[in-house]
């Protein structure tokens, strides 16, 4: 028992997380103990292989399998998580600092937003397929709706919506959030839900779009599965209308949250507003959304910053 151990916890916590309802986060520890399983090459791991050594062999493994930095620290810091479970119950070393030399912290460099002239063909050009201009619709209310992840759109219920505004919590982190529906936003709502009115399970929610059936309840692992099926069709139909609209950037769910970030950050808007539109409990994540200016805008502010000094007069430096 004692070779296993690591295992063991792990899939405690995994099984505690999905009890709670956590699907998502039982799914992605899942795959990291999964991953990690592979690379120590045997059915069960022990803590005693979890290493400053093994370690450091298996984030340049996940660096070799060509996974990004911020799925390379999800791993690292959810096997740091359950590590820490086994020092708490006495079965694991402490060692200080195990895992300073593998990377558990946030790569700030590739941001998902694209360039505005994408944005506008993504969101308003036409793609001429009733399927792909539905898709399109899902995105326009994403962007119209402060960058609302596609998780929080599909679990919008019908009592969400009252007079014209939108009261729900974040999926991921419980975050009250409130947006007030736009007149545009109003008319591809009705026109969606005029297609989609399937009843749901009692005791069920009762979903705005329809998106997903309503037969399960949100903790249910079935209800897991249903979204992740959503969410996969969803991504897969924005890659054809990108294609279809001949977009230079690659597409994915969270491309809206992004651009609409970015695109709020370079009308000027503060970044406390941005953080708190976005339902972010951290201005240090709302900044790994903001994609950094460009040249060219940064060169305008650099001109007129020059100019402003230039050109002021002896008299308004008294004033």
């Amino acid at each position: 028992m004692e070779n296993s151990l690591f295992t063991i916890f792990a899939n405690r916590y995994i099984d505690r997380l999905r009890g709670e309802g956590r699907h998502a986060t039982a799914h992605v520890y899942k795959n990291a103990l999964r991953s990690f399983t592979i690379f120590c090459d045997t059915p069960v791991v022990s803590f005693g292989q979890v290493t400053r050594e093994s370690l450091r062999r298996y984030n340049n493994y996940l660096t070799a399998c060509r996974l990004k930095l911020n799925s390379i620290s999800t791993y690292m810091r959810m096997l740091r998580c359950i590590y820490n479970q086994g020092v708490d119950a006495g079965v694991a070393p402490f060692v200080h600092r195990l895992f300073r030399d593998v990377f558990t912290g946030v790569d700030t460099r590739h941001k998902k937003a694209i360039p505005v002239a994408d944005l506008h063909k993504l969101l308003y050009k036409d793609p001429k397929s009733e399927k792909l201009r539905r898709t399109q619709a899902l995105a326009n209310l994403m962007f119209q709706f402060c960058g609302m992840p596609f998780a929080d759109l599909v679990h919008l219920e019908k009592s969400n919506l009252q007079q014209g505004v939108l009261t729900y919590n974040r999926i991921k982190t419980g975050t009250p959030m409130i947006v007030e529906v736009m007149d545009a936003s109003a008319k591809i709502i009705g026109r969606l839900c005029g297609k989609h009115s399937a009843a749901h399970a009692a005791g069920c929610p009762d979903y705005l779009f329809g998106i997903l059936s309503g037969q399960h309840k949100r903790n249910e692992k079935q209800a897991y599965t249903e979204y992740q099926s959503a969410l996969r069709s969803f991504n897969n139909q924005l890659k054809s209308l990108s294609r279809k609209l001949f977009l230079r950037s690659s597409v994915t769910s969270y491309t809206l949250r992004h651009s609409w970030a970015t695109t709020a950050k370079y009308r000027g808007v503060p970044i406390e507003m941005i953080s708190e539109s976005l339902g972010h409990q951290s201005i240090k994540t709302t900044q790994i959304y903001l994609k950094s200016f460009e040249l060219t805008e940064r060169t305008k502010v650099n001109k007129q910053n020059y100019s402003y000094v230039k050109n002021m007069r002896f008299s308004d430096c008294l004033t």
